[in-house]
């Protein structure tokens, strides 16, 4: 019986890796104080990573870790998907039971777990491509944070240097968002396969960068850790010369320490690396041999039935035939009934000795065998284990037949990549099998269609336009035009991902091809309709929409009329109408919930949470956002809905002056690695608290990363109304009014800006600031943008609280502005404010109202750490002779304006400001440069700023330009 064949033990001593082994229970350690962790095991073939691991494990084990174990094979870059997961979740099904397993999720998420083990029954019928991945995702990670509720977790993943795509970005998903839960993952790799181009290169930079991810590289063995070994493996202690010609040849590595050790009972050693390898096989029956070498060809591992059927030998034959290796330790019995050899590199040296006709027969019979019978090998993988023999054996029909079919069964899965190059397999053969059309039933045109949503799905932006195109070059719009119009659409799409122009255009060319009412019309005109509102053109896109709907209606596509009515808020909430964008989204989530559609009904939620911060209503959008993340967990959509709320949650935390907590959903919702949009859509709330602190530097990263400084336009308006409120206010940081007032007269260049409160209406005193900034320097240019500032100003509508303070700091009517803020908890807009209204009282020569509104604005300023604001509320107090701190009450008391700066100062302040070098500034005011010179440094030390530049900003803002 199998459970009979044991293998001799190579060492049975475990030798060196004692620093190895601490990093790893230190590691693990970190983990059991719910502090995930996880470590990254690199090394050469044959070092020692899978023996050093189970040292690990076994002992992690005995103080009642629960080590689950996946591996991924080379098969995995052929489309097996998360092998490694499914692997693990095997062995969870043995341990527990599908029905245990299943009550640690969410109700119906073992629907989802059904597209990796058929245990879990059918498959959610689902096929949201850009949700439904990240839903599994998500539950493969509350699957971990519940196991490890109970025990303490090992997730131990080996060679990932040949995971699947879908693997390396679930492994990068939980090692971002396993935070506090009790689990450890191991990752194994070999580190000199990685070469430039590996796809796994950028994963290992990644996840290195993250907090609680350590970085292990496995040495060779040292000399006397070889002596170890040989010692071991012979059982006595070894000759002196053995152990050097030994240690010579195999340089350290642990795997050829064994096999040379073997050799040298003949003192012969071989030549070659593969001759190495190869040799302790040589030596075995060739009846073994032949054996072993079929198994080769079945991959690292391979179960006992489909090797004997294979092989054409009866169980008892095979058994007989394996024994010898078993006992050589070629090959290992492993748990199911499988052989699996010791290592990759003894697997590749056999199968390396296959002939070409051998290579040929075997692997067509390896995809016979499983064809006649897919229990075979495990379940879910029978597909694409025949697609990956059949091309093997260089089989042109059934490498296309199968590879067709492998790819449906990744699509199932949401490995969209593994479908997609499924799917180039197929297009690669179609022209060697005549009939190919006939075979698959499909044809070559419908092939490139789901190639291109493949591509779409798995983020392939520019091999999706490639599809797309020669789709395109094989269909005539006028026998075709819904199947033309569809792929027009997502070409447009890949256009907008790219950010090139031609989405538009190509989305009114699909609106001509369907122009009858019908499904690929109200398909065309949501998309239409929705682009459009994102550039400002609402009142078309409104009407598009409309139209939409009311075919949707007529249709009774209750799915498609919420997506309409969802589009249909959009368009509210952009104009500003933010009770109609709220009864309108509430319309599509009673559809979303009826449905059972998470999709929907969090979609909704989202954008009222958006709708209610616009209103000035943020403390119900905090409380609604947090609803809506703990549905979107219930729904397993966290990661693309979930992160979406999450960032209108940190929105109106932002606005309420909460920036510490919004600092700390953004982050959160960063690590999870949501898509591009969501993701800067987060950057932009963290630039906005960076703007108003003074955190110079990183709002600078986060305008690079945003690309803002490349001169590259925001095809959506919404997006690049606070990229130059964002930039305007980097300009007023940097001591830069004339760049502010650029950016300003640019904002305004294509119209009214968007009446929404928290766009064109927070734009608005921005601008007026720029413009007042400049005044002095540029004061002709600076009064024409505020000139247009306030045509633009009168065609803009206010609806709610919010739009309407705004609207008080644009007419600078700062003490009712002051007032309007208090109610709606707007903390830095107040302080703002009552700063104003304190410059402007100063400037009055009222001393004592403007202490009074400083007295108020400070404290707010200072608690929500506003550097800039605090800094002005200061100088602006210093001259007016307040004393805001008590390290300021015996010094500055009694200060005036004119002790702040003589004068002298004053002008010579006057002339930085205009841009007046120290030899014009002497010309003008008749004395020497050097004295110049003084003058200016005198002028930095007592406003507290390193620059001329940030003097002239300061003095912009204090009004100090105009008191002397």
């Amino acid at each position: 019986m199998l459970d009979d064949m044991v293998g001799r033990a190579v060492s049975p001593v475990f030798v060196g890796r004692e620093t190895e082994l601490d990093i790893l229970t230190e590691a693990f350690e970190q983990s059991r104080k719910r502090a995930a962790s996880a470590v990254l095991l690199g090394g050469e073939a044959g070092v020692g990573k899978t023996r050093l691991v189970g040292a690990f494990t076994e002992r992690a084990a005995r103080e009642d870790a629960h080590v689950l174990v996946g591996g991924c094979v080379e098969l995995s870059v052929e489309g097996l998907a998360y092998a490694p997961f499914t692997a693990a979740l095997r062995q969870l099904v043995r341990e527990m039971g599908t029905g245990a397993v299943e009550a640690l999720l969410p109700d119906g998420a073992g629907r989802d777990l059904a597209r990796l083990l058929p245990e879990f029954g059918e498959p959610d019928s689902d096929r949201e491509t850009e949700t439904a991945r990240a839903r599994l995702f998500e539950q493969i990670l509350t699957l971990l944070e519940r196991l490890a509720e109970r025990r303490a977790v090992i997730l131990v993943i080996e060679d990932i240097h040949w995971a699947d795509r879908s693997s390396r970005d679930l492994i990068a998903f939980l090692s971002r968002n396993l935070r506090t839960a009790p689990i450890l993952m191991l990752l194994t790799y070999r580190s000199d396969e990685l070469h430039r181009q590996h796809p796994l290169r950028p994963v290992l930079a990644e996840l290195s960068r993250v907090d609680g991810v350590t970085r292990l590289e496995l040495p060779r063995l040292t000399r006397d850790e070889v002596a170890a070994q040989v010692a071991g493996i012979l059982g006595k202690t070894p000759e002196y010369r053995l152990v050097s010609t030994v240690y010579e040849r195999s340089e350290g590595i642990p795997l050829f320490v064994e096999a040379l050790v073997e050799a040298g009972e003949d003192c012969v050693f071989p030549e070659s690396l593969h001759d190495l390898i190869i040799g302790s096989v040589e030596k075995l029956p060739e009846e073994t041999q032949r054996v072993l070498r079929v198994a080769a060809a079945g991959g690292i591992r391979v179960g006992h039935g489909l090797l004997s059927a294979v092989s054409g030998l009866s169980d008892i034959d095979l058994e007989n035939a394996l024994r010898p290796a078993i006992a050589a330790n070629v090959i290992q019995v492993a748990d199911g009934r499988a052989y699996v050899f010791r290592h990759a590199l003894i697997r590749e040296a056999v199968h390396d000795e296959l002939l070409p006709g051998e290579h040929v027969r075997l692997h067509a019979r390896f995809a016979e065998e499983i064809e006649r019978d897919r229990r075979l090998v495990p379940p879910g993988r029978a597909a694409v284990e025949i697609a990956h023999h059949w091309y093997s054996a260089r089989n042109d029909l059934w490498a296309l037949i199968s590879a067709w079919e492998a790819a449906g069964k990744a699509a199932t899965a949401f490995a969209y990549t593994e479908q997609m190059q499924l799917l180039e397999r197929v297009l690669g053969l179609w022209d060697h099998v005549p009939d190919a059309a006939e075979r698959i039933g499909a044809d070559h045109t419908t092939i490139l269609e789901l190639a291109s949503a493949a591509a779409q799905a798995s983020g392939e932006v520019d091999r999706g336009i490639k599809f797309v195109k020669a789709a395109l070059d094989e269909l005539d719009e006028e026998t075709e035009p819904e199947r033309v119009a569809e792929l027009v659409v997502r070409l447009a799409s890949f256009q907008k991902e790219k950010r090139k122009p031609g989405a538009l255009e190509n989305l009114r060319y699909a609106a001509r091809l369907v122009p009858d009412p019908g499904p690929a019309r109200a398909h065309v005109l949501s998309r239409l309709g929705a682009h459009l509102m994102f550039i400002g053109e609402t009142d078309e896109g409104t009407a598009l929409t409309e139209e939409a709907l009311r075919i949707a209606r007529d249709l009774g596509d209750e799915c498609e009329e919420a997506e309409l009515l969802l589009n249909l808020a959009l368009g509210h909430s952009i104009t500003g109408h933010h009770f109609d964008t709220i009864s309108t989204n509430d319309r599509a989530k009673a559809i979303g919930l009826r449905l059972g559609s998470g999709k929907l009904a969090l979609r909704a939620i989202g954008n009222n949470i958006d709708a209610l911060n616009n209103l000035g209503r943020s403390e119900e959008a905090v409380a609604l956002a947090v609803e809506g993340e703990a549905l979107a967990r219930q729904y397993g959509r966290y990661r693309v809905s979930g992160v979406f709320i999450a960032n209108n949650r940190a929105e109106a935390l932002e606005a309420l002056g909460r920036w510490d907590e919004a600092i700390e959903v953004i982050e959160a919702g960063l690590a999870r690695d949501p898509v591009v949009r969501t993701r800067h859509h987060l950057l932009r709330v963290r630039a906005d608290i960076a703007a108003s602190r003074g955190e110079t530097a990183l709002l600078e990263d986060i305008l690079s990363e945003l690309e803002v400084f490349s001169g590259r336009k925001e095809e959506t308006l919404q997006e690049l109304i606070v990229n130059h409120r964002l930039l305007i206010h980097l300009h007023q940081l940097r001591g830069e009014p004339e760049e502010a007032l650029r950016v300003a007269e640019s904002a305004l260049a294509d119209g009214p800006p968007l009446s929404k409160a928290l766009l064109g209406w927070r734009l608005m005193p921005q601008v007026y600031a720029a413009c007042d900034g400049a005044a002095v320097v540029r004061p002709e240019w600076a009064a024409a943008v505020r000139k247009r500032a306030d045509e633009l100003l009168a065609q803009m509508q206010t609806d709610g609280p919010v739009a309407e303070g705004y609207r008080l700091m644009c007419e600078r009517r700062w003490d009712e502005a002051a007032k309007w803020w208090v109610p709606l908890g707007r903390l830095y807009h107040r302080a703002k404010a009552l700063f104003h209204a304190a410059t402007d009282a100063a400037r009055q020569g009222d001393r004592d109202g403007a202490a009074e509104r400083l007295r108020v604005a400070y404290p707010l300023a200072a608690e929500l750490r506003a550097a800039p604001l605090t800094e002005e509320i200061g100088l602006l107090a210093r001259r007016v002779g307040l004393a805001l701190t008590e390290d300021e009450a015996g010094v500055g008391a009694g200060s005036s304006a004119a002790e702040l700066l003589t004068p002298r100062e004053l002008e010579v302040l006057r002339l930085v400001a205009e841009g007046r070098s120290n030899r014009d500034i002497a010309a003008e005011l008749f004395i020497s440069a050097k004295t110049v010179s003084v003058h200016v440094s005198n002028i930095l030390a007592k406003l507290n700023v390193s620059s001329r530049g940030e003097a002239t900003a300061i003095a912009h803002r204090l009004s100090l330009l105009g008191a002397s």
